[in-house]
């Protein structure tokens, strides 16, 4: 009987040695990835950005169930804002230069895109998702940027901007020797 267990042992021993061996040289498996970056379409740009508003929303997000636990998400998600004038849509009526004075009438400003960052936004814990978390996680960034949306429109950013174009169109005009300056928007 001893010198059964003892095979076993030394067996059992042997086995675990291998294994750990074999775990340890074995093939472990590569990954390769290639790329075909192809160049769809060049746009000029004529934006000019103004003012970045840089926003922050903590989003809990849950969905109820009748079958299941009610799964939920919390999530931060950083933002950005930008306010711009379109400098493609100003033309030479907009400009009235009579001696040492000019008249700008710069196009209206807009909010040049709102951009959810996801390297900086981070899912902070998910509470009975299961199979569901990715669907859950991604409903949840949706309503961020909606609400995200809503909260640049209530905001001041087009008035910023407008202040902005003025600290930015004011120096510059003066630059090219104009002494009085009378900038409007749309």
């Amino acid at each position: 009987m001893k010198k059964f267990v003892f095979t076993i042992l030394v067996v059992g021993l042997i086995g675990i040695i291998v294994w750990m061996l074999l775990a340890k040289y074995s093939n472990k498996p590569t990954t390769e990835t290639s790329h075909q970056i192809l160049v769809e379409r060049i746009e000029a740009m004529g934006k000019l950005e103004l003012v970045k508003y840089k926003l922050s929303d903590v989003v809990e997000h849950k969905t109820i169930s009748t079958f299941l636990p009610d799964a939920s998400v919390l999530l931060i998600v950083k933002a950005d804002a930008v306010g711009c004038i379109d400098l493609t849509k100003l033309n030479p009526d907009n400009i009235v230069v009579q001696g040492d004075s000019v008249s700008l009438q710069l196009p209206r400003p807009e909010i040049c895109y709102i951009k959810i960052d996801h390297a900086g936004s981070r899912v902070y814990d998910t509470k009975m998702a299961f199979f569901r978390e990715a669907a859950l996680v991604d409903e949840a960034f949706k309503s961020a940027e909606r609400q995200v949306e809503k909260e640049v429109a209530k905001s001041d950013i087009l008035l910023q901007t407008k202040n902005n174009a003025m600290h930015v169109f004011r120096p510059l005009l003066e630059g090219l020797g104009f002494k009085r300056i009378n900038l409007t928007f749309e």
